[in-house]
Formats: structure tokens, C-alpha cells, sequence
């Protein structure tokens, strides 16, 4: 971590944080995007970056011009540095179990290509595109026999259908793979139990897929906890990583158990710099065998700094200025004339943004654009996502904008 950023986090104390002292310790590290006269209420989708992150790929590139090829000894180890990030943040037993992919999508892929088969999978129909479409595809090649799970009256997702669609199919063809995001992206519903559901497919003869990309850095994430065999996830949102900076989560239990993998490359040979080429290959052990081929080394410079910051800064104490954030949000916008039964979020049940269902939620999201707020819409659902760098006075042009445009 850059000095000046763990001065400014020291600096904040160890007590709850507070607008004023973020705004005067740690806003100045984010003086570049913060040059814009925009309400960005969009950290959602895309995270706000430290000014650092120039400094830490122009970092990466130096040793290019310096180095040449002899630049991958620090290029190695910034991989592996990433690794070691992502696997404190989701309290990862081992490192190798980290294995750095450019999407979340590619790391669902990794699994289905390597379950033997052709693989039963049970999922929802709340997934984001970056899981649905895959699913979609793939159960329309024949690659995968395919059954959903659909929302509940209130719209809402629970472990409960999954499990009884274990129970049922176990005594029919059973079940290979059940995935499920532990945080919704279109109303942002924190999915619970997630524990008992992956206990319920270890008795039923499946393994847990878990979609944690808007879970890390808004909730604690622990994969021994929830019991999950697989995790994906990525830097893009929360992390303030940018795109590209995507990873996959094997759990030791399954690297143990002989899985291999298809989706691999020569960055898995057992001496990726030896060029031997043994037939049939001969990878590292662990999650190292699950490494592709020549890695994007600049994504893992580019996502540094985001990380560090979560972490100095403490996901609890991030989540807790959140809630406190969201629920003033949701205070200005019943004010301004939004009806509070159509607000979601705010609470310890959702992630980190309010979503307002609305008839039509993408073109309001236009308008507000026109008010100066960059928001977004998924489907009948507005989403509004502040991060620890929205004041409060943001926050309340945002819901009075809302106000002004949404249909009497």
C-alpha cells in the first residue's frame, strides 16, 4: 500500500467513520474522479479509483521498458500479491485456491468444462447475465441439463426451492452443480443461509457455486464458513479494480478430490518456464493447476490499490457507514415523494445499494443522467449505490432529482 494511503487510513482513527473525516483524509486520494460535478451513485456497477492506480500500472509498464522479458519475476509476484488480497478478503484457507481469471463468467465456465458429463445444474432466475447467459448457452448446446428455480410472490430468492429441488432430483438423475449469487444484483437481496445450502448439496451428492461479485467488499465474505466449493467474483464494483480483475475460488475438499481442469494453459505446467512438454501435461499442484495461459499482468498493478483500500479500511466498518448512508437515502427519497414500498435496501438484508422498482426504471435512469446523477436500471429496478466519498448533501440533490422526474 502506497504510504500516503495508509497515513490517510491511520488517520481516520479507529472509531465509526463520519463524513467530515472522510472527506478531509480520505477524499484526497480520490482527487481525480472526484474533479467531476456528478452525483456518482453508480459504485455498483463500476467503483471509483484511487488516484494511485496511474501510478501503479505506469509501475507495472516500467518494468517493461526497463526489464523486457526479465519483468516477469515482478510480475509473478504482483500476481500472486492479488491472490493473497482476494483470499483475505474472502478468508480463503490457502492462496493457490485463488485463481485469477478476466470475469467472473470465465470462472463458471472453468467449473461446468471440468465437472465430467454432462453436468445437472440447478440455479435461479435472479442471476446476473455474466452467469445467466453462460447457463443459457451452454444448456442450449446440450453441454448441461438445466433447471431453474424461480423468485418467490415478494420477488425474493431463498436456499429453501434449492434445497427441495436437491431433495427431489436426488432421488431421480441428482444434481452436479447449484449456482446461486450471494447477493442479488437487480434489488441487491442478500441471499441467507447460503451454509445450509451448500450442506445440503454435499448430502445430495452436488457442489455450491457461489456468485459472490456484489457480497466482496459490502459484506464479510468467508468461504470455509459458508461451506462453498466454488466462488467467483471480481474487482470491478467494490474493489475499485477496474475491469479484468476477476477471480475463481476452488475449495481445498475439491482440489483434493481429483477435479482437473480444461480450462488451463501453460502458466500451469509444473515449471511454467522450463517449455518441457510432457504428454499428457504435468501441472502444479493445487489451484496452480488452474492457471491459463500468458496472464493480463498490467489488470493485477490496476487492481491493487482498490484492495489495499478495502482492506485498511475494514469491510464491517465500510458496511456500517453504507447502511447508515443508505437509510438517510431512503429518508430523502420517501421526502421527495418516492413511496417507500417500491424502496429496497437500506438494511442488514441487502447489499450496498437501494433498488427502486419502477415501471419505467431505464428511462428515469436517462433523466437523472440529465439531473447530473449517474445511476443505472436492471429491468423494472433503479438502482442507487453511494460509496464512502458521497456526501450527504449528494445524497439529498439525488432524491429531490428523483423526485422531480419520476411520473406523478
Amino acid at each position: 500500500m502506497k504510504e500516503r494511503v495508509r497515513e490517510a487510513i491511520a488517520a481516520l482513527g479507529d472509531g465509526p467513520l463520519t463524513e467530515e473525516a472522510i472527506q478531509r483524509h480520505i477524499a484526497p486520494l480520490f482527487s481525480r474522479v472526484l474533479a467531476s460535478d456528478r452525483v456518482y451513485l453508480a459504485n455498483h456497477s463500476l467503483g471509483r479509483p484511487l488516484d494511485v492506480v496511474a501510478e501503479d500500472v505506469a509501475e507495472a509498464t516500467a518494468l517493461w521498458y526497463s526489464k523486457l522479458g526479465d519483468a516477469w519475476d515482478e510480475w509473478t509476484e504482483a500476481i500472486q500479491a492479488f491472490r493473497g488480497r482476494i483470499a483475505k478478503l474472502i478468508h480463503a484457507p490457502r492462496v493457490d485456491c485463488v485463481v485469477p481469471k478476466t470475469s467472473a463468467g470465465l470462472g463458471l465456465r472453468t467449473v461446468l468444462n471440468a465437472l465430467p458429463n454432462k453436468p445437472k445444474v440447478v440455479s435461479t432466475r435472479g442471476e446476473f447475465d455474466s452467469v445467466d447467459v453462460v447457463l443459457k448457452q451452454y444448456a442450449a448446446l446440450d453441454r448441461i441439463a438445466m433447471r431453474w428455480v424461480e423468485a418467490d410472490a415478494s420477488g425474493e430468492f431463498s436456499v429453501g426451492p434449492l434445497i427441495d429441488v436437491l431433495k427431489i432430483d436426488a432421488l431421480k438423475a441428482g444434481v452436479d452443480l447449484v449456482v446461486v449469487s450471494q447477493v442479488m444484483f437487480m434489488t441487491g437481496q442478500v441471499v441467507e443461509h447460503l451454509d445450509e445450502l451448500a450442506e445440503a448439496c454435499h448430502q445430495n451428492g452436488a457442489r455450491l457455486l457461489v456468485d459472490a461479485y456484489h457480497a466482496i467488499g459490502v459484506i464479510p465474505v468467508d468461504v470455509a464458513a459458508m461451506g462453498a466449493d466454488f466462488l467467483i467474483g471480481g474487482s470491478y464494483k467494490y474493489l475499485r479494480g477496474g475491469p479484468g480483475a476477476g477471480f475463481f475460488y476452488i475449495a481445498p475438499a475439491v482440489l483434493e478430490s481429483g477435479l482437473r481442469p480444461l480450462d488451463t494453459g501453460w502458466f500451469a505446467n509444473s515449471d511454467t518456464f522450463a517449455y518441457q512438454r510432457p504428454e499428457p501435461p504435468i501441472f502444479k499442484p493445487g489451484g496452480d493447476a488452474f492457471l491459463e495461459s500468458t496472464p493480463p499482468v498490467l489488470t493485477y498493478y490496476q487492481a491493487r490499490s482498490g484492495q489495499e483500500f478495502v482492506l485498511g479500511m475494514g469491510v464491517e466498518r465500510l458496511r456500517a457507514y453504507s447502511l447508515r448512508q443508505l437509510a438517510a437515502l431512503r429518508g430523502y427519497l420517501i421526502d421527495a415523494g418516492v413511496d417507500a414500498r417500491l424502496i429496497f435496501g437500506g438494511d442488514a438484508r441487502h447489499g450496498a445499494f437501494l433498488a427502486i422498482r419502477l415501471k419505467d426504471a431505464m428511462e428515469i435512469s436517462a433523466e437523472m443522467e440529465l439531473e447530473g446523477i449517474v445511476c443505472d436500471a436492471r429491468g423494472d429496478w433503479l438502482r442507487l449505490c453511494p460509496d464512502c466519498l458521497t456526501r450527504d448533501e449528494e445524497l439529498r440533490h439525488a432524491a429531490a432529482a428523483l423526485g422531480r422526474v419520476m411520473p406523478v
